[in-house]
């Protein structure tokens, strides 16, 4: 049985995820592994309501800051040249990589 390797990544941003998705698909492709995704997974929204106003007279109005976390799914067949070849990937400080062998 081939062992799998689950790459999980996530960013705020979305072009310097989908740069490093397709530095791991250039990989997979040219070693000729098995490889399914990116497979996008539910984007979370964090929403910080905040006052806009700093005295309390009169109605008071609110601002609504967001912050998106994108999140992608690649699964491998773990050959462990590959493996090497993708721990090797320049990855931004943004982006957030976690790889599960199953």
């Amino acid at each position: 049985m081939v062992q799998k390797a689950e790459i999980k990544l996530w960013s705020t941003n979305v072009e310097s995820l989908n740069q490093v998705v397709e530095q791991i698909k250039a990989i997979a492709k040219k070693t000729g592994v098995r490889m399914r995704g990116p497979i996008p997974l539910p984007t979370r929204r964090l929403i910080v309501p905040t006052l806009k106003l700093p005295h309390g007279e009169g109605s008071k109005k609110w601002d609504k800051w967001e912050l998106r976390i994108h999140k992608r799914l690649v699964i491998l067949d773990a050959d462990e040249r590959v493996i090497r070849q993708i721990m090797r990937v320049r990855v931004p400080e943004d982006v957030y990589i976690e790889i599960r062998l199953r």
